[in-house]
């Protein structure tokens, strides 16, 4: 079964994916209206919000899930649909049920929903990769050109069967083993009698060559897809910038490049960060600050310049922990460190220290999650040391990030421990995501309750 399965895929999606949701508000609507946010509605007027679901669904193509896509990238495209549909619910709600539009309802609907369908699209992602496997629903595949990255992309297909990927095999001119088909002259013979789906080009084929095989390719209703060179292999997703009819690749580009997502991040880094600042830090700054005062001399915060985002200077706030010293910004804070206070030493082992830090959120100098700051003299030394250091500030700096989850916090006794946590922070800066940050916090409180080694 290779393509009769895609003929009638959409519409056992469609239909699945509709009395999903159907099964969907009526588990909402019976969960809420036993905590009482919904009170008296009838699940009949809920109905006509399947249809609505079924339109933006089908208008989004949502039964378009890629053979590569993994879970994240499903996930990421049902909370665009979950954000459309709860927009035409609070459209719909005045008719529907109340003249007054009730925000906390039409909220807890939505998010109920991408929960629950959220479960079933994984699940039918999970059924679809299993049947793939299986060697069903599959698309026949030959790389033109061996060398270079290729051999690798005939790795990924041969170890990822869930992609239901078949690879025949290489034409090459120079190419000689197992998987090599005949030259590239022996493709345009062959290739009809394949019956290809697609066609990966090598990076290093002449431009006249290419053309060609984009030229058949075209005839005869096969896509092509380039394999880019090996310093294009990254961590993370290319994008494309158009000049007119020119096309360029965004080699360094990042996913926070995106304004959609640098906004969200933003948003959520000053909702998270007012609830904490109104009912955490309204009362903490003012205990800490009178057992800070009667234990020592000095100022209630430590304010030290750290580099933000594009090597920026800021003052990152934190508790005071030290006795005043003049060897705050040079010297790292050991075990049994002296110059900590016994206030400092139980806000340095609970974090406290670092509370402040969400004031420097809410200014904009800092994010939730994010590569953790250095201190500028630290920062001057690392970056003569460690290749590309300075990447690390390409966005702002967090109150936690993936290496201290990771368990690279604290002292930096060795070069190890700096360049772990540099290619952790290039990880997650290359990598962002929504569900990362999500991760990264979950983990994080984590971390505070069970592992506490390494704050001192």
């Amino acid at each position: 079964m290779k393509r009769r399965f895609d003929n009638y895929f959409p519409w056992l999606f469609s239909a699945s994916d509709f009395l999903a949701s159907v099964i969907s508000l009526l588990i909402c609507n019976f969960i809420l209206q036993g905590t009482g946010i919904f009170k008296e509605i009838d699940f009949a007027a809920f109905l006509p919000l399947s249809i609505v679901w079924l339109l933006v669904s089908t208008l989004r193509k949502d039964y378009k899930i890629g053979r590569t896509d993994e879970y994240e990238t499903t996930f990421k495209h049902l909370i665009g649909t979950v954000l459309w549909f709860t927009g035409l619910t609070s459209i719909l709600w005045i008719p529907l049920h109340t003249p007054t539009l009730q925000i906390i309802p039409v909220l807890a609907l939505g998010f109920g929903m991408l929960v629950l369908m959220g479960i079933f699209r994984i699940s039918v992602q999970i059924i679809l990769k299993r049947y793939r496997s299986q060697g069903n629903n599959y698309r026949n595949a030959v790389i033109v050109g061996k060398g270079g990255t290729s051999p690798r992309l005939a790795d990924v297909f041969r170890i990822r069967k869930d992609f239901g990927i078949n690879f025949l095999g290489y034409f090459d001119d120079q190419a000689d083993c197992s998987q090599t088909r005949g030259n590239i002259s022996r493709f345009f013979e062959d290739a009809n009698n394949l019956d290809l789906d697609l066609i990966y080009i090598h990076e290093h084929l002449e431009p006249s060559l290419v053309k060609r095989i984009i030229d058949f390719a075209d005839e005869n209703y096969i896509k092509v897809k380039m394999i880019p060179g090996g310093s294009l292999q990254l961590e993370k997703n290319l994008s494309f910038s158009r000049y007119g009819d020119f096309f360029v690749i965004n080699v360094n580009e990042i996913p926070l490049d995106n304004a959609f997502n640098g906004i969200a991040k933003r948003a959520f880094d000053i909702v998270f960060a007012s609830l904490v600042t109104i009912f955490i830090l309204s009362w903490l700054i003012p205990l800490v600050g009178i057992l800070i005062k009667l234990e020592s001399k000095g100022p209630v915060f430590f304010i030290q310049k750290r580099n933000g985002i594009n090597n920026k200077e800021f003052n990152c706030l934190k508790f005071r922990s030290m006795t005043p010293n003049d060897y705050a910004d040079v010297k790292q804070a050991i075990k049994n460190d002296p110059r900590v206070t016994k206030t400092g030493a139980f806000l340095r082992n609970s974090s406290l220290d670092e509370m402040p830090q969400f004031l420097n959120v809410l200014l904009g100098d800092m994010s939730i999650v994010g590569p953790r700051p250095h201190t500028i003299p630290m920062n001057q030394t690392f970056k003569t040391q460690i290749e590309r250091y300075n990447s690390r500030h390409k966005i702002r700096p967090g109150i936690t990030g993936l290496a201290q989850v990771r368990g690279f916090r604290g002292e930096i006794e060795n070069p190890h421990q700096i360049r772990s946590r540099v290619r952790l922070d290039s990880f997650y800066i290359n990598n962002w995501s929504f569900l990362l940050d999500m991760g990264i916090m979950v983990k994080t409180i984590y971390e505070l309750v069970f592992n506490r080694e390494n704050a001192y």
